[in-house]
């Protein structure tokens, strides 16, 4: 049984080594061979030194070197692209995701389960990141065309059969926490409590952050587009109520209005909502553009272990 161990790297030194034998230790004794496959996301620290000098004393770890930084959704599909397990882990090197975990993630596959999920039972972020990431995953469940379920990240266990199809979905704007669900195939989740990173920075922006937030959004959902009708028939209903109120006291209270007051103000709410629908216009507009380039999702620089990847 091999089972792949993929893990994105952007500026880990300090974990690639504590990872990798954490891994080793937690797996040394069951019947499992490991395949690691470490892909440095365009690092500017001694990551891909490290992984480069691992690969030379185990030829079970593989390694695949961007060009550039692409992106961790970007290195998670180079892995998948590139791996060769019967079932593959998809995890962070920073600890963050527990490697204690994967034994019983192997157990749940070995039951059945196509697809392993892990949820943290709680977040130990700082305040703003705990609040938005709720509401954030409040409405993506609520509004995607499939249930997205919340605070589960990228650490997950995929059989091959799912891993084959998941990557034939070639899409440039990448949202594999959406895309996985999708599939449809049978899963379980398993929940876990997310220790504290222990070395480093995170390597995710607010603006990145966002990015991926907003993929997930549009990529799964049309609910942004429908909201021009929902405010189109409340600016309408309002307008009746409006026009109702004013005709009752004019006719009845011969109270006399200003129109060009009301006006003044009704057109000023409606310039503001039509910025935020062409904003919204321009996402999906930015993300056919994007996809209609077909460019590459990811460019290898060099590998090792496994030849070098197309």
């Amino acid at each position: 049984m091999i089972i792949s161990i993929i893990l994105p790297v952007y500026n880990e030194k300090d974990n690639i080594i504590p990872i990798y034998d954490k891994i080793k230790d937690v797996l040394k004794d069951t019947d499992t061979q490991i395949e690691f496959i470490f892909i440095n996301d365009g690092s500017t620290d001694e990551s891909y030194i490290i992984i480069k000098s691992l690969s030379l004393k185990d030829p079970n770890v593989k390694f695949i070197n961007f060009s550039r930084n692409f992106g961790h959704q970007a290195a998670l599909t180079a892995g998948l692209d590139h791996c060769t397990g019967d079932a593959v882990i998809t995890m962070d090197c920073d600890f963050q995701d527990p490697p204690e975990l994967i034994p019983e993630m192997i157990k749940k596959w070995q039951e059945g389960n196509q697809i392993v999920y892990t949820r943290r039972k709680e977040r130990k972020d700082k305040f703003f990141k705990r609040i938005t990431a709720k509401i954030y995953y409040k409405l993506l469940y609520k509004f995607s065309e499939f249930k997205i379920h919340g605070n589960i990240g990228d650490f997950r266990l995929l059989d091959k059969k799912v891993l084959s199809v998941l990557n034939s979905m070639r899409e440039k704007t990448r949202y594999i926490r959406g895309m996985v669900p999708w599939l449809g195939f049978n899963y379980t989740i398993l929940d876990y409590e997310r220790p504290l990173r222990t070395h480093g920075e995170t390597g995710y922006s607010f603006l990145q952050m966002f990015r991926l937030a907003m993929n997930g959004i549009l990529s799964f959902s049309l609910a942004p587009l429908r909201l021009g009708l929902i405010a189109g028939i409340i600016v309408i209903l309002s307008g009746f109520v409006f026009l109702a109120y004013m005709a009752i006291n004019f006719f009845v209270n011969n109270q006399f209005y200003k129109l060009l007051e009301w006006m003044a103000v009704i057109n000023y709410i409606l310039i503001g909502f039509l910025f935020i629908m062409i904003w919204i216009i321009a996402e999906y507009v930015g993300k056919i553009f994007n996809e209609s380039k077909n460019r590459p999702i990811y460019i290898i620089n060099d590998a090792g272990n496994f030849g070098s990847p197309e």
